[in-house]
């Protein structure tokens, strides 16, 4: 059998398609399915945003200006975002877990989200998709029962009137470990669906 490598637009693939035999017709199909897999699973950045810090936002726009990856800020409440096709921001209605909801029902397993909130790591995880706290730590499912767990009871203690203090403030060792680990995540990311 001879081979011919022909290139052809999408638009132009049914004036030539009639010339191929049945089993070029499926071989020419599943070329392209290839083709629109890798399109579609492009890894996507998800951010919960109503909580993140600003530093977090900001080293995630420039990586994914930088690396071509599309951005979706994710809020209850309008923010600023800068001016960039690949940035875009979406405002949900009021109510709890509005927002964590449509992370949930939009990403896909080749997406990365960024979030503090720990029930939705967990549905992000159960959807194996990979989430990550703004301090850069990957979350499983065993790290984010623990920390359930460990939240449950330290509201136990504040219940019971026992002063527990609060997580200590966002720090700039915080924003290097955020910055080293989302980098680590997101190149491995990048290769695994390119």
């Amino acid at each position: 059998m001879k081979k011919y490598h022909i290139t052809v637009n999408c638009e132009e693939l049914h004036q030539y398609y009639s010339f191929f035999s049945d089993n070029e017709k499926k071989i020419i199909v599943l070329k392209n399915n290839e083709n629109n897999m890798k399109e579609k699973l492009k890894p996507k950045i998800w951010i919960d945003a109503d909580a993140c810090p600003r530093v977090v936002k900001e080293v995630v726009f420039k990586a994914a200006v930088r690396l071509n990856l599309e951005v979706c800020l994710v809020a209850n409440s309008y923010m600023s975002i800068p001016h960039h096709a690949l940035i875009s921001f979406i405002k949900v209605d009021q109510g709890a877990d509005v927002a964590d909801n449509y992370i949930v029902e939009s990403v896909r397993p080749s997406d990365l989200v960024i979030t503090a909130d720990l029930p939705l790591a967990g549905q992000i995880v159960a959807k194996n998709a990979i989430a990550i706290n703004v301090r850069g730590e990957v979350y499983t499912e065993e790290n984010v029962s623990e920390r359930v767990s460990m939240r449950d009871f330290m509201q136990e203690l504040r219940d019971s009137g026992m002063d527990t203090g609060g997580p200590p403030p966002y720090s700039k060792k915080d924003q290097i470990n955020f910055t080293n680990g989302f980098n680590r995540i997101i190149t491995s990311l990048i290769k695994r669906y390119s």
